[in-house]
Parts: structure tokens; sequence; C-alpha cells
């Protein structure tokens, strides 16, 4: 990487894994926001139980014993030496306000970042009207990864005080496996949680699957993002309703892994019950060019667009019927591949990147106005 680039610090939650088989969303997402052009990344995280990503730096973070506070200002106060040595002209942190408003009123003079990948409202340091309206006046740079978390920011606070910018998550499209013979195969890929709710994908499989001879369906994912996730209760309460429907689990597998496994599905469902922020796993089944059945809460609208079928998760008889209808008519199926493949280019990382290096440059920008003024 050429040294003579401005230096960019993406911060990620003191506690998000950066390596091979360990990383949840954010860290795939710092991952690939490192191919933003015109600046040389660095990637600041918790202390790792394994090796990282070999292709971004990456600098282990030890929280401050000596700090008062939870672990997210321990970890920030842990981080400020560094940064004064390093003295970064951007810096973005993934996901935490109360990190990236400490950082802003400890470095003045350096662009601090804000990007949000969950709702605001349930977030420290974020959760009221004043609390974001302080975030928008502090922060050189408050971003959201879909417009329904936009909005939530927004929410009680007057539009003058500032803007958030839209930066939607990306995926990069090289890495999706090439296009294989379909199985017959009904697919769950994501966390084994009550919001991502596979128990309504399971209910539904209950009703579509006797009559849908030959085929089968699958739940790959357990209650973390590793392979040594909590076998908790409501995985057990999961397991046995699998195993009652004829449903498999496979449990944990690695992010290439999955993107083989919808690259191979002929239908995935994604019925977050819950307002999904985004909807990653919607957007990595459309460019594999699984047909895709979503919930229609939150971000996932935004995602899928007009390649998937929509079907409320609470109503165990509309998935089923339109698992049924999409399982019995092929044409419609590959029509949804083509479709969810060419939206996803939408949002290819090089799309992604070219715009977090235009938003960094204009809140540097911003910190150098305000310091010549």
């Amino acid at each position: 990487m050429n040294p003579a680039l401005p230096l960019a610090v993406a911060i990620l939650p003191p506690r998000e894994g950066f390596g091979p088989g360990r990383s949840g969303a954010l860290g795939l997402l710092a991952r690939r926001y490192a191919a933003a052009p015109g600046f040389r990344p660095l990637v600041f995280g918790g202390a790792q139980d394994g090796p990282v990503f070999a292709d971004v730096p990456f600098q282990a973070i030890e929280p401050a014993r000596w700090f008062p506070g939870n672990i997210n200002l321990r970890y920030a106060a842990g981080m400020i030496g560094l940064l004064r040595r390093l003295r970064p002209p951007i810096v973005e942190v993934h996901n935490r306000p109360e990190i990236a408003s400490m950082l802003a009123l400890l470095f003045p003079r350096m662009a601090v970042g804000l990007l949000l990948n969950n709702d605001p409202l349930d977030m420290r340091a974020a959760r009221t009207p004043a609390a974001r309206t302080r975030l928008l006046r502090r922060l050189a740079l408050t971003m959201a990864s879909s417009d329904y978390l936009r909005h939530r920011f927004m929410t009680g606070v007057d539009p003058s005080t500032g803007e958030v910018a839209l930066l939607h998550n990306c995926l990069d499209i090289s890495e999706i496996p090439l296009p294989v013979e379909r199985n017959d195969t009904i697919l769950f890929a994501g966390r084994v949680v009550r919001d991502k709710a596979p128990d309504a994908f399971i209910r539904a499989c209950a009703l579509a699957l006797p009559s849908l001879p030959g085929w089968r369906a699958e739940i790959v994912g357990a209650d973390g993002m590793n392979a040594n996730s909590r076998e908790t209760d409501f995985v057990r309460e999961v397991r046995g309703l699998a195993a009652a429907a004829g449903v498999e689990m496979t449990g944990y597998r690695d992010h290439p892994l999955v993107l083989g496994a919808m690259t191979r599905a002929a239908i995935v469902v994604v019925p977050s019950r819950w307002n999904e922020p985004f909807g990653l796993t919607a957007l990595e089944a459309i460019a594999c060019g699984a047909p895709l059945i979503v919930s229609p809460r939150g971000g996932l609208p935004e995602v899928a667009g007009e390649a998937a079928v929509y079907a409320n998760p609470d109503d165990p008889q509309e998935m089923a019927d339109a698992i049924l209808a999409l399982a019995r008519d092929p044409a419609r199926r590959a029509a949804l591949s083509v479709a969810g493949r060419e939206r996803a280019r939408q949002f290819d990382t090089p799309i992604a990147a070219a715009r977090l290096s235009a938003l960094r440059l204009r809140a540097i920008d911003r910190i150098r106005t305000k310091d010549r003024a």
C-alpha cells in the first residue's frame, strides 16, 4: 500500500471478529471498505483468538483498565495514544456512537465518522433526539447503511442540524461463486436467533414440504458468528422444531461455505421478523442468483427491490404458499435469479468504496474548513 496516501482508520466494535471463520457482518464490511480508493486502510479491533485477514492491516486494541465506564469507553481510551501517534485525517467508527462521540471530543482536528448498521434508537449515546442531535453536530460524518436507518436516526431531529449520508452495505461480486446446477433445497442462512425467525421458516416448511416430494429444507447457522457459538435455549427450541419438521440443521459454516450453499439452493428464505437494518444475507442470496423469499420489514425491500417474493414471517401459511408457488414455477425462479444478480451489481464493493472515498474527502474538508475559520 502506498505510504503517501492519507490513513483511514476503521474502528470495529471491541468484540467483533476480523478473520476467517470469526468475522461477522461488520468485520466483512470493514474488509471490503478497505478498498476505498485514495486512502491507506487500517482496522482497529479487539484482541482476536485466531489469524486476522491477511489483506488488510489490523491493529488489536486493549481496553484501558484505568478508564472508568463500560467496555466501549475503555476500548476507546485504549486507542488514544496510538491515534495521537498516527494522526489519521479520518476515523470511522462502526456502530458505536459513544466511541465516535468520545473520539470527536478528544481529537477535534480529526474527522471522526460513524457508520450505523443497527437501529440508533437502541444504542447508547443515540437513543434520544437530543443525543442524536449532539452526534450530528459533533461528528464530521454520519452514515447509515439504509434509508430505513437514516430515517430512524432523524426521528425527532431538526433536519437543519445536519444530514445522515447513505452508504449501503456492499459485497464483492468477484467473490461470489460461479453458478452451478441448483438442487431442490429451501435454505435459511443466518443466525439462529428469534429476530431472524428460523422458527417461522421451519413452520412454513412443515406446511410446504409434504406437497413437494423430493424437496428438502436446511438451516445453516448458529447463535453467533463463529464455530464456538452457544447452544442457547432458543437454538434447542429450533432444533426440536426442525427435527419434527424434517428440516436439517448444519450449524455454523464459514462465509465462503454459506455463499456456496446459496449458489446451490433452489430457494433462499430470509424471514426476519424484526426491522432488518439492511439485510446483508438477502443481498448475498440474490448475488448468488438464489430465488429469494423475504420479509417486507426494515431495510430488506431496499436490498431486494423487485428481485424477490415478499411474505409475512408471522403468517406461516402465507410463507408456505410463497414457497409452494415458487417451487412449482421454475420459470419464475429463473427470472428471479437473473433479476437478483443484476440488482446485486448495484451493491458491488467498488461502487460503495468510491462513494465512501467521496464522503471521507468531504468530511476531511469540513474539519479543515472549521480549523481555518
